[in-house]
């Protein structure tokens, strides 16, 4: 007998889905548990990632190029600001992020994947347009010998978009979206 209709996304078999499930939340857990610790390092010390925000804003470490240096920031004050705002960003991602783990660890697969994806999605952008297109290409952060976190950037982009995919490979065969199911 074959079954129509767009199955239940927590309602498979629980053989099924168990590794990924279990992978799902395992991949969340750890990129909340990093991020919260990134959070958590930003407000105990905060003085040590401010002044990478301001040389990055500033471009005082940068080639100096005439052509670009009309797009640094030396305001102390709009820099920290932005510095608070990205150390805010990072601690709701984290609690986004500890919010999908404890929901896939509750077995709550539909809302867990949309929450963690809110916080992949949270730190995607932080880390792709905050810090790789306008730090690393807008304030020319690339240049910088001293103050450059493209490569740390990058890795938490990647990071975040591979438990991204994680969290949305189909299960069982077919996906939701799809309106298939196994026969």
């Amino acid at each position: 007998m074959t079954t129509t209709g767009t199955p239940h996304p927590t309602r498979t078999s629980p053989s099924t889905h168990t590794a990924l499930t279990l992978a799902s939340t395992l991949l969340t857990a750890t990129v909340a548990l990093y991020i919260a610790l990134v959070a958590l390092g930003n407000i105990t010390d905060f003085d040590s990632n401010q002044q990478f925000v301001r040389h990055v804003l500033a471009m005082d470490t940068t080639f100096k190029d005439d052509d670009l240096m009309w797009r640094a920031i030396t305001s102390k004050g709009l820099a920290d600001t932005a510095y608070v705002a990205i150390i805010a960003w990072e601690t709701v991602a984290a609690l986004v992020l500890i919010a999908g783990t404890w929901l896939w660890v509750r077995r709550d697969l539909e809302r867990a994947r949309r929450v963690s994806t809110y916080g992949l999605l949270m730190l995607m952008l932080l880390f792709g347009a905050g810090f790789i297109a306008i730090g690393g290409e807008w304030f020319a952060m690339w240049q910088s010998g001293d103050w450059n976190g493209l490569d740390a950037a990058t890795r938490v982009f990647l990071l975040s978009g591979l438990v991204l995919l994680v969290i949305h490979l189909p299960v069982g065969g077919a996906t939701v979206a799809e309106g298939k199911s196994e026969e």
